[in-house]
């Protein structure tokens, strides 16, 4: 059972809070980097989430055919076959969807889970995330509801984000001011609105200074003290310890401190994608400068095959990538704990 049925999912989540450590989320763009996550995963003895973002699913449906649903259904389908080869338990995971692609996006793909649930199959996905973060909370809110209502007949666990990360991610644009910070009044409202738990699963994206991309640390202030203070507020008025399933994203360049203070408060799932991205990438420039003239037909020269067929640097990117995110799941505390 490599990919997780609705019923493990729950349990790697409700292991990550009473355990102490969170999930690395990698996005994959390709079989490639699915395959260099499953690696990851592998070697660190993790269970472990693989998220694909509207770009990343236009994208693996081919650059010119861009059918968002397509690129994920040929994801999720390829990665049943492949992640069968690995003793770990994989979720997979759709990432930052606005509001402008909901019906392009998540709403066909929980059609699609919905049918198969009918049929007593799982669903497509374990989750899904709306990203109403550029809407204003009430708006985000009453779409978060209907989705909620859909995930939770199809067995899928909805993530949703209030506030906002900055930086840029798919077109998805942030600004960086006051509104990277959730307040505890928004979680209240989001509680209210949602539920905590007995109306369907869903894991909060609550925002404390985070930015996608990349950046030094300091350029943004983190304060995890943020996830504690709502995390207080909305336990203390319904009587429950760590209320929300938390996720963190936008951690690149984070302090492993930072890191270590929000699993305390309940993070269960962090996002990792511009340092995968880098550290599957840097392989391959290194070899085509030390290929040069074996990668291009120099001169009029024809070259060398060896070092020009995919296979010889795809295989130093799969490793290189799967060693960050052993490096991740250690940072995370969830090196060691695999369920299988």
């Amino acid at each position: 059972m490599p990919i997780a049925t609705p019923e493990v999912y729950a349990e790697m989540l409700d292991r990550a809070k009473a355990g102490g450590f969170a999930y690395p989320a990698i996005n994959v763009t390709s079989s490639q980097t699915l395959n260099a996550a499953l690696r990851g995963f592998a070697e660190a003895e993790s269970d472990g989430i693989v998220q694909v973002s509207t770009g990343g699913a236009d994208f693996l449906s081919g650059t010119t055919v861009k059918n968002m649903v397509s690129g994920s259904v040929a994801l999720a389908e390829y990665a049943r076959v492949v992640a069968a080869n690995y003793p770990v338990t994989i979720a997979l995971h759709t990432d930052h969807c606005p509001k402008d692609k909901l019906d392009g996006f998540v709403r066909p793909l929980l059609d699609i889970s919905l049918e198969r649930v009918a049929r007593g199959e799982d669903p497509l996905f374990q989750s899904h995330m709306w990203d109403g973060s550029a809407v204003p909370l009430d708006e985000n809110l009453e779409i978060a509801r209907e989705l909620l209502e859909k995930t939770a007949r199809a067995k899928i666990v909805l993530e949703v984000e209030i506030g906002v990360v900055g930086g840029e991610e798919d077109g998805v644009v942030g600004e960086i001011n006051e509104k990277l910070y959730t307040t505890s009044e928004d979680a209240l409202a989001t509680a209210e609105a949602l539920g905590l738990g007995e109306r369907g699963r869903y894991m909060l994206a609550a925002t404390f200074g985070n930015v996608h991309g990349v950046y030094k640390p300091g350029h943004v202030k983190l304060r995890p003290s943020v996830l504690k203070e709502i995390q207080d507020a909305v336990g203390a008025k319904y009587g429950k310890e760590k209320p929300f399933d938390l996720v963190f994203h936008g951690g690149s360049g984070s302090l492993l401190e930072e890191i270590h203070e929000a699993i305390a408060y309940g993070v269960v799932k962090m996002n990792i994608d511009t340092d995968t991205q880098y550290a599957f990438t840097r392989p391959i420039v290194d070899h085509m400068f030390r290929n040069y003239d074996g990668v291009l037909k120099v001169d009029g020269d024809v070259g060398n095959k060896k070092v020009y067929d995919p296979r010889s640097y795809g295989k130093a990117a799969e490793t290189s990538m799967a060693a960050r995110i052993v490096e991740a799941a250690q940072h995370l505390k969830s090196a060691g704990t695999k369920i299988s």
